[in-house]
């Protein structure tokens, strides 16, 4: 897995995508990080606070709007935990 070809097909994918917005962008960034950080190991698990922060969304209606939106515009496989204890799980999908 090449990141900087995954980040190409990405932002190729997205232009042509009319749902998609910065907002969106952002958000896939962060998840895009997480998934840098741990290796690119699929799924990842995450923090709402972290990517939160890190995407600079302030709300947390637009987190899992966006969240869901990528989940199912096909960008990821978002898994939500159920468990407050437990983190929901990301898989960043291939392009």
């Amino acid at each position: 897995m090449n990141p900087a070809n995954h980040l190409t097909c990405f932002y190729e994918k997205a232009t042509n995508d009319e749902a998609i917005n910065p907002t969106h962008i952002s958000l896939y960034i962060a998840l895009f990080q997480c998934w840098n950080i741990n290796r690119f190991r699929n799924p990842i698990s995450i923090s709402r606070e972290e990517l939160m922060r890190s995407s600079k969304i302030n709300s947390k209606a637009t987190y899992h709007k966006c969240l869901r939106n990528l989940h199912d515009y096909g960008y990821i496989d978002y898994q939500p935990s159920k468990n407050p204890f437990t983190g929901s799980h990301v898989k960043m999908l291939t392009f």
